[in-house]
């Protein structure tokens, strides 16, 4: 563990580099973020991050983080929660709430509970009532690396209380160099997507991807400017085993995404393209959405969630 520099208000942020199979990661204290992905025999990282501190705090404030306790949106900030109604922080136009709040799992210091050469374990903990989500949370995020150079995440969320959870991962993927999306080619094996108003909420319908421009079943360049992304594929109609769900690859790389989760939401890093942010969580919104997947959680049933991402020279 490393000391990788000091935040506005005066706390230290350290850097854990784990690695074996040809594959390293580096992962910050700060928001759990991912910061810097290498494998053998390429000379550039293959996720998007930065050297400076400051750009966590400034423009980069999702970039690699760990965000939640729930993931993206949540319209009218509030949730019902078996007939209680919880107000939430509404740090999203002023009247929803965004990746869990101002105050969420991606600008706090997580600490490390275990750390070897190939994996890291950090945890946090949220208060009751914090941003307005209820009960008294535990996350534990472990990464792991294993054979195949494959990254795996499994995040933990324990409570003792009724409460809602849905966090992921939330790292934007080049594999060519910052800002070579080009020659990318994406795959998404979902028949199904979630539809978004002007606001980029879901509309509540579950739409074909056949004949629209999220039809990624079959290897699909990306065209930057042409659309820009930020939708969810349904994947299942709720948690499952672990199931490869996506790949993005270019001329040197493949990246192989496996998730226990009930979709895929992917975003283009517009305007500048710079990468691919693609994050394996539930559907976004679903407390507004009785037909969706739930996200609920209670004290007799941790929700774990799991992510892999594992890496190929072609």
């Amino acid at each position: 563990m490393t000391f990788f520099g000091q935040l506005a208000d005066g706390r230290d942020v350290h850097a854990i580099t784990i690695t074996a199979q040809g594959l390293s990661a580096t992962i910050l204290t700060y928001g759990a973020i991912l910061q810097d992905v290498r494998l053998d025999g390429i000379d550039h990282s293959l996720t998007v991050g930065s050297d400076k501190l400051s750009d966590y705090e400034t423009i980069m404030p999702y970039h690699g983080a760990i965000v939640g306790p729930v993931a993206n949106r949540i319209k009218g900030a509030r949730v019902v929660l078996d007939g209680i109604e919880h107000m939430l922080d509404p740090n999203l136009l002023g009247r929803h709430t965004l990746h869990g709040g101002r105050r969420g799992l991606h600008n706090r210091i997580w600490q490390v509970a275990a750390h070897g050469q190939s994996y890291v374990e950090l945890t946090t903990h949220l208060l009751d009532g914090e941003a307005g989500f209820p009960a008294n949370r535990t996350i534990n995020a472990r990464f792991d690396i294993s054979q195949n150079a494959t990254l795996t995440l499994t995040i933990t969320t324990t409570s003792d209380g009724p409460t809602i959870v849905n966090a992921t991962n939330h790292s934007y993927w080049c594999l060519g160099g910052v800002g070579r999306m080009d020659d990318h080619e994406l795959q998404i094996h979902a028949n199904q997507f979630l539809p978004t108003d002007a606001t980029a909420f879901p509309t509540g319908e579950i739409a074909d991807v056949a004949g629209t421009p999220f039809d990624f079943r079959a290897p699909t360049p990306l065209t930057f400017g042409d659309n820009e992304y930020d939708n969810t594929f349904c994947l299942s109609d709720q948690r499952a085993d672990l199931t490869v769900c996506l790949e993005l690859r270019n001329a040197q790389v493949s990246l192989i995404v496996a998730t226990t989760e009930s979709g895929v939401h992917i975003y283009d890093d517009a305007p500048n393209f710079a990468g691919l942010a693609i994050e394996t969580q539930s559907w976004p919104d679903a407390t507004n959405h009785p037909h969706f997947p739930s996200i609920n959680a209670y004290p007799d049933a941790p929700v774990v969630q799991v992510t892999q991402w594992k890496f190929e020279h072609r």
